[in-house]
């Protein structure tokens, strides 16, 4: 079964359709840059581009980076603040003339890790991360989800900690891994202060790389993996979404 996936991020926004029985792209994915300002026209814009690259007729799962209740979007930390209280389902389903179903764009990566990636099989409290132009966060308690948790947003020494440990502040400060993940270890460690979570999943597109900055981060009890699914787990999760699964 194919559902097309679209993952709306702060730098790019992607798509392509899902093969949801093995959880991977049916086609490779095709992005477009994210429109500056990100106002909900423009990115309804790109997201109809994305789309109508592959003629897609059918249901969309659609992410988007910030809190999503009932199809409308809440806040809006990376984008334009014309998406806050906006009925984001609505616009877009007007856009593509397509059923949509939108969500978080962190629980989306997270539902697909879960699912198919790190994730699979595994109970407890899990928390999943995604280092890009913020940081995402999925929490999941016994494979369930609890929605919408933006944890990076949680207070870090008087920041965001999302302005001092995203992969945009390792690019804007031109931070050495070993600093890089120095903070990065400082935020895991206030999040297990806080969740006590048995396993961090580690994704965004940062994941690929993990080989240069998780061995150097340590005091952090739980068992921390990269994410397997990689940039491709918040279009899987938005296909899924758009399934029911």
């Amino acid at each position: 079964m194919e559902i097309f996936g679209v993952d709306i991020g702060g730098s790019g926004i992607k798509g392509a359709p899902v093969d949801l029985d093995r959880g991977d792209l049916a086609q490779e994915r095709h992005k477009v840059l994210t429109p500056h300002p990100a106002t909900p026209e423009e990115v309804a814009g790109c997201v109809a581009e994305v789309v109508g690259h592959f003629a897609w007729q059918g249901p969309v799962g659609i992410t988007f980076p910030g809190v999503v209740t009932n199809g409308l979007t809440r806040t809006a930390a990376n984008v334009d603040k014309g998406w806050i209280d906006l009925d984001a389902r609505t616009l877009l389903g007007d856009k593509l003339g397509l059923p949509v179903t939108i969500l978080n764009d962190a629980d989306a990566a997270g539902i697909a890790e879960m699912t198919f990636g790190a994730g699979r099989d595994r109970k407890g409290t899990v928390i999943v991360l995604t280092f890009g132009t913020g940081i995402g966060s999925a929490l999941f308690v016994d494979g369930r989800l609890v929605p919408n948790t933006e944890l990076g947003h949680l207070e870090l020494h008087g920041h965001d900690a999302e302005k001092r440990a995203s992969t945009k502040a390792k690019e804007d400060e031109d931070l050495s891994w070993q600093h890089w993940a120095h903070r990065v270890q400082k935020y895991l460690v206030h999040v297990e202060m806080l969740f006590s979570p048995e396993l961090f999943i580690i994704g965004g597109g940062v994941s690929r790389k993990a080989e240069k900055f998780l061995p150097l981060i340590e005091h952090v009890r739980a068992e921390m993996v990269p994410a397997e699914l990689q940039n491709n787990a918040g279009i899987v999760g938005a296909a899924m979404a758009a399934a029911g699964r």
